[in-house]
C-alpha cells in the first residue's frame, strides 16, 4: 500500500533546474504534473514531459507512494514535442535496433530514452517557395531568410514529407549523457562489463552522420542543397562517407567512455582503453587504437596522448595515458559533493567536447570539399583529410573555433524560467549560409540580428546616421620642422580644419574651446601649440588638467610617443595621488609638462604652490580636457579651483597662462568655459573637419511575454531587473538580452563596449555573457572582462592595456569609459538602460567607430516609463538636443569654502581679488569673519584690508572635498586568497555587497559574503558557483531638522512671506532592512532575509512647501495616486529650476516614492542637495518656489503626452532614484494647483 503520510520530493532538469514539492504520498502521477505545470517554469515553458525515477518512466494513475523514493533521491523531468498526427508511432525507436542479445535492464531503459527523445526530432530550416512548381528540386535551405519550425515525420510512409522539404529523415539527435551515464554501471572486473558493453552499441548504433546538434541533419547534405548541387536520389539524406561515420563513432565512444572511468576516479589510460575496445569488439563494434589516434592528430586540442604526470584533470581535453602495465588501479581522489551536481557537470564538459568535435571535423572537411568541389564530396579519403591537416597546421587551436555563427531559432528567452541558465541560450549549430565562419562587420550585423536573436520584433527602429567627409588643411606655418617631424614619425601628413584653426589661435596667445565630436583628434589640437610653444623657448611650462587618471595615463602614453623624436626632453610625468613622494619631489624640480587632475591641483598643487614656483612662474598653457565633465557641484568647485590658480599666478608668480579647452558633448560650449575659468572671451572651433564613419543606432526593446502563473512569486523590477508591463505579461530581462547581444558580437569578431549604469550590472552582463560563450565559443570566455570603479589601480591599468592591445575584445562598463580613453577601435557599443543624458548616451556611443570603421550602437530598454517612452517614440531620442553644462561660481558656500582656501594660500584682497571671485567677495570675508576663519588688520577703507586666514585648519583645502569623494570604505577580501578584491565606498557598499549573505560579483565569479567586520570595515567572502544574485530591501529618508510643522498659520498679511516654501538643513538617511534572494534570468525572488545594518547618513539642505489636507483629500476622491502625484509634483519642479538658478539637475533630487514602501510618507514638495552638507541650491530655490510652481503647473499643463505617468518632457526624471515609478501626471496638476492657490 501507498504510504499515507506527505512526501518531499526534488523533480530535476536535465539542465539541472530543480524544484522541492510536499504533497501527501497518495497523490498520482498525472495530479504531479499538473502542479508542476503550475509551479515549475521549466514544466509550464514545455506542458509535454514524462517523469523518469532511476531511468523508469512514471506511469500517470501510479501514486507517488508506490515508488521507493528515498530522501536525497529525486525525479528527472524530460520535456518532448508531441507528433503531429499525421506521423504514426511505429512502435520502434529511430536509429535503434531490435538486439535480442541485449540485456532487458539496457534495451528497456534505452527505449524508453529513445521514445521520450524522438519527439523532440523538429527540423529548422528555411524554405524558398517557388508557386509555379511544387518540385521537391525547387526548395533549397537557406539561413538567410527567417527560419521556421517544422514537425519531422519518422514514420516510414513519410517518403512525401522528406521530398518536399528537400531532406530525409536520417538526423542525428543530442546525446543524453545524463541517462547513459546513470544507465552505466561501475564494473570492477573489466574496462566496461557486458552490460556497459551493450549500452555503448545502441549509442555508437545511434551515431551515423555528421550533423548539426541538438537535432540537424547531415552537415555535407545541407552544404550540397545550399550549393544547389544536384543529390543521386538513394532516399537518403546522408552524404558522409563511411569512415567519417566511423570517426564519429570513435569520438562518441571515447568522449564516455572518458567520462565513466572519471565517475571510478580512474585516469584513461592506454591499456584501459584497449581493454575497452578489444571488449566491444565482441559485441560487432570495430574500433581500434589507431582511430583514437587518428582521431589526435585531426584534433590535438581535443584528444591527446601524453605520459603520466601531465595534468589529466577532467575538462575539455582527452587525455590518454601511457601507463606501464598495473597503474590503472591508481585512482584520483574522489570529489565532494553531491553526485548529480558532480554529473552535471561531467555532462556539460561532454556536449561542449561533442559541439567542438563536429565543428573541428567539419571545418577540416569543409576546406577539402573548397579545394575538391562539392561534387567529389564522397571521394575524400581519410588521408586526404589527414594529410590536408597536417600540410596547412590547422589544428594546433582546433579547440578553440573562431566567430560561429549560431542559429537563432535555439536561442530562446529565459525569462520564464526559475533559474537562470544563461547556457540553454546558446546553440552550437553553424549557419548552413555562413560555413566560412568568417566575421560579421558591424554594418551587417543589423540585418543579421534581424535574421536571429532579434527575429521576434525586438528591434524597433534603427537609426542611420551617415558619414561625413573629412575637411582638411595645410599644415599651420607656426609650425617647426622639429613638430613637423614628429606628425611624420605618427604617420600624419595633414591635418584636419578644426585642428589648424584651433593650432593658429592658441600659437597667437588666445583661449580657444575646441567642441568638436568625439574621435575627431582634439588632442592634437592643444599637444601641437603646447609643444611648439615649450620647444620654441626652454624655460615655458604647461600644465595638463583631467578630470580622471586613467585619462592622465593614456595622454601620457600618448605625449610621450610623440615627443620621442625630439631632442629636448620635456619630462612630462603625472602629478595624482598615485605618484610616490620620490616621483612628485623630482616632477617637481624637472617637469615641464605636468599632468594632474582639479582634486591634486587644490589639495597639493595649490596649498604648496612655494614648491611649485618654477613650473608656476613659466606657466605658458593650461589645457582642460573633458570639459563638460566640470559642471554641476563639481564644476562649481573646479571653476573656483582655477581662479586661485590664476590668481596665484598673477599676485605671486607674474604668469599670463593661455587656457585650452576640450569637449564633445555640450550645447553651451563657449559659455560654460568662459564661466568654468573666469575669461572675457574664448575662441571657439567648432567646425568639424573630421571624418565620421556611418554609424547605425538600434533601439531594442525587450519581448513582453506572458507571465508565468507561480503562486505567491514575486518578482524583481527596477533599473536593474525587469519590469513589469502589465498583471498578465512581464518584459524579458533586458539584462539577458544586452548579454547576448554582446556574445553575439564578441563571436563574430567585432570590438565591444557593453556600457551598464552600475557596478553590479557590469558584473552581471558579463557573468551572463561567459556563461553563454562557455557554451557556444569556449575559447572566448577570458577575451571579454568587467571595467568599472572599485577595482585597484593595477587591475584597472591592466585591463586597459590588454583592450588596447587586443588582448581583451570586450568589456562590461561603467560610465568609467565613457571618457576619451584610447582603448583601440571599437566596432560595437551597447547600451543597458538610458544612461542619465543625452550627452553622456552620445559620448558612450562616440567610442564606436573610432578611426575609419564604421560603427554600430545598441540602447537595449528596460521596462520602465523613461525607456519605454524612446521606445515608443524614437525620433524624441534622436531629435532630443544635448544638455548645457553650467556652473556657477557666485554659490555662496562653495564660494566661502575656496576663499578659506585662498586666503591660507596668499592673503586677500577686495581690491585685488574682485576681478576673481566677484562682486560676492566682500559679503562672504564678512561672513567668514563672522564664523572665525578670517581677520584683518586696521583699515578704515573696506576696499584696502588685507583678510587672512586663522581658521582651526592647518590645510583648510583638505575639508573642502569637491567631488564627494568618501574617505571611509570598505574592503573585500576573498579569505581564501587572502586577497583585497574591493574597496568600496561606505554609502555603496551595503547598496552592493557588503553585508552577510551577500552575492559578490568580480570579473564574472561569484562570491558569498559569510562575515560583516562593521567595526574594522572588511567583508570576507570566499568563491561559490551561485545561481542567484542578492538586492537589498532599503527606504530612503528626508528628515528636515526643524521643519516638521504642519499647514503654517495665517499670519498678518503684513509680515505674510512671500512663499509658505520652507529651506532647512536635512538628514537624508537610508535604512536596509534586509535583502531578496533573486533568480538570475528568470529574476524571481526565492527568498526574502531580514538584516540588521548600521544606517547611512549624511546633513544637506532641502527646500519645501506643505500640501494641505484637503487637496490630498480631492485627489483621492478623484481616485488618483496621491503619493504618485506627489513624485510627479517633486519631478516637475525639479524640471523647472535651471530656468531659474545656474545649476545641473544631478545637483538636486526630489523625494521620489519607493514602490514598494507602505510606511507613511510627509505631504509635501521637496527637493534637496544631493552633495552632502548641501551645495547652496535648495536655499536659493526658497524664495523663488512660487515661480517654480507656477511654471511647473506650465510645463504639465502644455505637454500634451497622454500617458499617466508622463514623459521626458514634463515628469520624468533622468535622475529619478526610483526609475519614475509611481508616478501620476493629472495628480501633480491637481497638487500643484492646490498649493498655488494656498499660497495666495
Amino acid at each position: 500500500m501507498a504510504d499515507d503520510s506527505d512526501k518531499e520530493i526534488q523533480i530535476r532538469t536535465l539542465s539541472g533546474e530543480s524544484i522541492t514539492l510536499r504533497f501527501p504520498s497518495t497523490t498520482t502521477v498525472q495530479h504531479l504534473k499538473l502542479l508542476l505545470n503550475q509551479t515549475f517554469p521549466p514544466a509550464s515553458a514545455s506542458p509535454n514531459f514524462h517523469l523518469f525515477f532511476k531511468g523508469d518512466k512514471l506511469r500517470l494513475q501510479s501514486q507517488i507512494g508506490c515508488y521507493p523514493i528515498e530522501p536525497g533521491e529525486f525525479l528527472v523531468l524530460v520535456p518532448f514535442t508531441k507528433k503531429s498526427n499525421q506521423c504514426e508511432d511505429s512502435g520502434t525507436p529511430m536509429n535503434v535496433a531490435d538486439t535480442a542479445s541485449i540485456s532487458k535492464l539496457a534495451d528497456s531503459t534505452w527505449s524508453n530514452i529513445m521514445e521520450d527523445l524522438s519527439y523532440l526530432r523538429e527540423t529548422e530550416g528555411n524554405v524558398l517557395n517557388d508557386d509555379d512548381d511544387d518540385d521537391a528540386s525547387n526548395f533549397k535551405f537557406s539561413d538567410e531568410h527567417k527560419k521556421e519550425k517544422m514537425v519531422d515525420t519518422t514514420s516510414s510512409n513519410s517518403s512525401e514529407a522528406k521530398s518536399y522539404w528537400g531532406f530525409g529523415s536520417d538526423k542525428q539527435i543530442e546525446l543524453p549523457y545524463h541517462l547513459i551515464l546513470n544507465t552505466m554501471q561501475h564494473s570492477s572486473e573489466a574496462a566496461l562489463g557486458e552490460h556497459n558493453c551493450e549500452v555503448l552499441l545502441k549509442v555508437l548504433e545511434s551515431i551515423n552522420c555528421l550533423s548539426d546538434l541538438p537535432l540537424g541533419h547531415c552537415k555535407l547534405f545541407k552544404k550540397a542543397r545550399f550549393k544547389g548541387v544536384s543529390l543521386a536520389n538513394n532516399g537518403s539524406s546522408c552524404l558522409c562517407p563511411p569512415w567519417l561515420k566511423k570517426l564519429m563513432k570513435a569520438f562518441t565512444f571515447i568522449n564516455i567512455f572518458s567520462a565513466f572511468l572519471h565517475l571510478q576516479c580512474k585516469k584513461t589510460t592506454l591499456n584501459l582503453l584497449e581493454d575497452a575496445l578489444n571488449q566491444l569488439a565482441n559485441f560487432g563494434v570495430e574500433l581500434t587504437i589507431q582511430d583514437m589516434k587518428h582521431l589526435s592528430l585531426l584534433c590535438p586540442g581535443l584528444l591527446c596522448f601524453a605520459t603520466d604526470g601531465v595534468n589529466t584533470s577532467f575538462g575539455d581535453a582527452i587525455v590518454v595515458i601511457n601507463h606501464l602495465a598495473g597503474d590503472e588501479d591508481k585512482k584520483d581522489p574522489p570529489k565532494r559533493g553531491r553526485r548529480w551536481l558532480y554529473v552535471s557537470k561531467i555532462v556539460s564538459t561532454l556536449k561542449r567536447r561533442d559541439s567542438s568535435f563536429r565543428n573541428n571535423l567539419w571545418l577540416a572537411f569543409s576546406r577539402q570539399l573548397s579545394v575538391c568541389g562539392d561534387e567529389l564530396a564522397l571521394k575524400i579519403s581519410l588521408e586526404d583529410l589527414l594529410a590536408s591537416v597536417k600540410d596547412q597546421g590547422s589544428t594546433k587551436n582546433e579547440s578553440k573555433p573562431k566567430h560561429i555563427k549560431r542559429s537563432s531559432n535555439t536561442l530562446k528567452s529565459d525569462s520564464d524560467h526559475v533559474k537562470c541558465h544563461v547556457s540553454s541560450l546558446a546553440s552550437s549549430e553553424l549557419s548552413a549560409a555562413h560555413l566560412d565562419m568568417s566575421s560579421i562587420p558591424a554594418v551587417e550585423m543589423v540585418e543579421h540580428l534581424q535574421k536571429g536573436i532579434g527575429s521576434e520584433g525586438q528591434i524597433v527602429h534603427v537609426e542611420d546616421i551617415c558619414e561625413r567627409k573629412a575637411i582638411y588643411a595645410e599644415l599651420p606655418i607656426e609650425l617647426s620642422e622639429n613638430m613637423k617631424s614628429a606628425l611624420d614619425n605618427m604617420a600624419i601628413s595633414k591635418l584636419y580644419s578644426h585642428q589648424v584653426e584651433s593650432i593658429k589661435a592658441s600659437v597667437c596667445g588666445k583661449d580657444v574651446v575646441v567642441a568638436t565630436m568625439t574621435s575627431s583628434g582634439k588632442s592634437l589640437c592643444y599637444n601641437l601649440p603646447v609643444l611648439e610653444g615649450l620647444l620654441k623657448n626652454s624655460s615655458s611650462c604647461a600644465l595638463y588638467i583631467f578630470p580622471t587618471k586613467a585619462l592622465a595615463q593614456d595622454q601620457l602614453r600618448a605625449l610621450l610617443y610623440m615627443t620621442k623624436v625630439f631632442d629636448v626632453d620635456f619630462n612630462i610625468g603625472i602629478y595624482d595621488g598615485d605618484t610616490s613622494q620620490n616621483e612628485r619631489t623630482w616632477l617637481r624640480d624637472n617637469s615641464r609638462l605636468l599632468i594632474t587632475n582639479p582634486d591634486m591641483l587644490h589639495i597639493s598643487i595649490l596649498p604648496h604652490h612655494q614648491r611649485f614656483s618654477r613650473i608656476l612662474s613659466n606657466l605658458r598653457f593650461v589645457v582642460i580636457d573633458e570639459t563638460h565633465t566640470y559642471k554641476g557641484a563639481f564644476g562649481c568647485h573646479t571653476a573656483l579651483i582655477l581662479r586661485r590658480l590664476k590668481r596665484l599666478c598673477s599676485h605671486v608668480y607674474g604668469s599670463v597662462p593661455s587656457f585650452v579647452f576640450s569637449t564633445a558633448t555640450s550645447a553651451n560650449p563657449c559659455e560654460h568655459c568662459t564661466e568654468l575659468a573666469n575669461l572675457p572671451t574664448v575662441e571657439l572651433v567648432q567646425n568639424d573637419g573630421s571624418p565620421s564613419t556611418r554609424k547605425l543606432f538600434i533601439l531594442w526593446n525587450p519581448l513582453l511575454r506572458p507571465k508565468p502563473f507561480l503562486k505567491k512569486a514575486k518578482f524583481a523590477n527596477g533599473a536593474n531587473e525587469d519590469a513589469e508591463e502589465s498583471a498578465n505579461f512581464v518584459r524579458s530581462s533586458p539584462i539577458v538580452d544586452v548579454s547576448r547581444l554582446f556574445a553575439e558580437m564578441v563571436q563574430h569578431g567585432l570590438r565591444c563596449i557593453a556600457f551598464c549604469k552600475s557596478r553590479k550590472l557590469c558584473e552581471l552582463v558579463l557573468s551572463y555573457t561567459q556563461e553563454i560563450l562557455h557554451e557556444t565559443a569556449p575559447h572566448l570566455v577570458n577575451s571579454i572582462c568587467a571595467y568599472r570603479g572599485g577595482y585597484i589601480p593595477e587591475e584597472r591599468r591592466k585591463i586597459e592595456s590588454q583592450f588596447f592591445g587586443g588582448k581583451i575584445c570586450g568589456v562590461a562598463a561603467t560610465n568609467a569609459l565613457e571618457l576619451g580613453i584610447d582603448v583601440g577601435e571599437i566596432d560595437v557599443t551597447l547600451h543597458l538602460g538610458f544612461p542619465g543624458s543625452i550627452a553622456s548616451l552620445w559620448q558612450q556611443a562616440g567610442r564606436g567607430g573610432r578611426r575609419d570603421r564604421p560603427s554600430l550602437a545598441v540602447y537595449v530598454a528596460f521596462g520602465g516609463p523613461l525607456d519605454q517612452y524612446f521606445m515608443k517614440h524614437p525620433k524624441k531620442l534622436f531629435s532630443r538636443p544635448i544638455e548645457c553644462c553650467h556652473v556657477d561660481a557666485q554659490n555662496k558656500q562653495v564660494l566661502e569654502q575656496h576663499l578659506v582656501c585662498a586666503a591660507h594660500e596668499l592673503p586677500l584682497s577686495v581690491l585685488y581679488d574682485e576681478q576673481y571671485f566677484g562682486p560676492c567677495l566682500e559679503s562672504a570675508l564678512i561672513s567668514l569673519k563672522a564664523k572665525g576663519y578670517l581677520t584683518f588688520g586696521q583699515s578704515s577703507d573696506s576696499s584696502a584690508r588685507i583678510w587672512k586666514y586663522i581658521g582651526p585648519e592647518k590645510l583648510p583645502s583638505h575639508a573642502v572635498n569637491i567631488r564627494a569623494i568618501e574617505t571611509i570604505r570598505y574592503e573585500v577580501i576573498d579569505q581564501q586568497r587572502k586577497q583585497v578584491l574591493e574597496e568600496i565606498e561606505e554609502s555603496k557598499a551595503f547598496f552592493q555587497v557588503v553585508y552577510e549573505g551577500a552575492v559578490y560579483m568580480c570579473q564574472g565569479k561569484t562570491y558569498l559574503v559569510e562575515k560583516l567586520d562593521l567595526s574594522n570595515k572588511v567583508a570576507f567572502c570566499k568563491e561559490a558557483d551561485l545561481k542567484y544574485y542578492t538586492k537589498t530591501r532599503d527606504y530612503t529618508d528626508i528628515h528636515v531638522i526643524g521643519g516638521n510643522i504642519a499647514y503654517p498659520v495665517k499670519i498678518s498679511k503684513d509680515t505674510l512671506p512671500k512663499t509658505n516654501a520652507r529651506a532647512h538643513i536635512c538628514k537624508v538617511t537610508t535604512t536596509w532592512f534586509g535583502f531578496y534572494r533573486i533568480w538570475r534570468g528568470s529574476n524571481q525572488i526565492f527568498d526574502a532575509v531580514d538584516l540588521a545594518l548600521p544606517p547611512y547618513s549624511y546633513e544637506s539642505q532641502a527646500v519645501w512647501i506643505p500640501v494641505p489636507q484637503s487637496i490630498k483629500e480631492a485627489v483621492v476622491k478623484q481616485n488618483y495616486d496621491f503619493r504618485g502625484g506627489l513624485h510627479a509634483a517633486s519631478h516637475a519642479v525639479l524640471n523647472v529650476v535651471p530656468l531659474y538658478i545656474t545649476c545641473n539637475l544631478s545637483d538636486l533630487a526630489p523625494e521620489c516614492a519607493n514602490p514598494h514602501d507602505s510606511r507613511y510618507q510627509p505631504e509635501r514638495i521637496l527637493i534637496y542637495d544631493q552633495h552632502p552638507g548641501g551645495s547652496g541650491l535648495s536655499l536659493q530655490c526658497q524664495p523663488l518656489f512660487s515661480k517654480l510652481l507656477v511654471a511647473a503647473l506650465e510645463l504639465l499643463s502644455s505637454c500634451h503626452c497622454s500617458a499617466e505617468v508622463g514623459c521626458p518632457n514634463c515628469v520624468q526624471s533622468f535622475a529619478c532614484h526610483e526609475y519614475n515609478e509611481v508616478l501620476h501626471k493629472e495628480a501633480a496638476i491637481m497638487i500643484i494647483k492646490g498649493v498655488l492657490d494656498a499660497e495666495m
